[in-house]
């Protein structure tokens, strides 16, 4: 990604620093996101959040593999959103538009054991709130995500594999004027590595995200790339 510019492909150790007061993520990725086909008003705009994807030639099955999931955990995360708008006494279908071109990213995240040189400002990735609209987790059982609660502890969170974890992001708290909240969460490593597949489900560019009837512009592709800007130490350095 350092090479690229863009959230594709493999991304190293201590490239990424989501909490400004703690060091850069000690965790390694690998990403891959929507792939836009050839008549899509976007194809030469050179936006970074809709980049080519980057496949390793083995093993052989990856692509394939990634890519079917990648399309499965796209439709689950449109039915829950789905069912968001129904419980905010929406038509169920009232998000649908806004996600025909999605800024949808599926990410493999490496966290492994916790280094012994890692102190109270190390984490395998650190407190921040998820930048898009809804986030589907998937992990491999192993234990070490942690959420923020209302009285401002911090309580595990584990799903075994074959159920998500779901995490609402800033997008979605502004699109709906608050009623649903994002939410802060970190993972501070520990004795075992762990793998976690999130698929962060994010609308179309040239969406407006803003509170509805608030007279404001929030572009959905602005404030992702502003906060991508503020996360990647690559970018931040140009």
């Amino acid at each position: 990604m350092a090479r690229t510019g863009a959230n594709r492909g493999w991304g190293a150790p201590l490239s990424e620093q989501v909490d400004p007061g703690a060091n850069p993520d000690f965790k390694e990725v690998f990403d891959s996101g929507y792939e836009l086909p050839v008549n899509s008003p976007y194809i030469d705009a050179g936006l970074s959040v809709y980049a080519p994807n980057l496949w390793p030639l083995t093993p052989s099955a990856f692509k394939e593999t990634v890519q079917a999931y990648y399309a499965d955990a796209c439709a689950v995360a449109m039915r829950v959103l789905r069912a968001i708008a129904v419980a905010l006494g929406q038509e169920a279908d009232s998000f649908d538009r806004a996600f025909d071109t999605p800024m949808a990213l599926l990410r493999g995240n490496y966290y492994p054991q916790r280094p012994n040189w890692a102190g109270e400002h190390d984490f395998g990735i650190g407190a921040h709130t998820d930048y898009g609209c809804l986030t589907l987790l998937a992990t491999d059982g192993t234990a070490g995500l942690e959420v923020r609660m209302p009285d401002g502890s911090w309580a595990h969170v584990n799903a075994q594999p074959g159920r998500f974890v779901i995490n609402f992001g800033e997008m979605l708290e502004f699109w709906t004027a608050g009623k649903v909240k994002a939410t802060l969460h970190r993972v501070v490593g520990g004795s075992q590595e762990r793998v976690s597949v999130p698929l962060f489900f994010n609308p179309s560019y040239d969406t407006n995200v803003a509170p509805p009837n608030s007279g404001n512009t929030i572009t959905a592709g602005d404030h992702l790339t502003r906060r991508f800007n503020e996360t990647y130490l690559h970018l931040q350095a140009s």
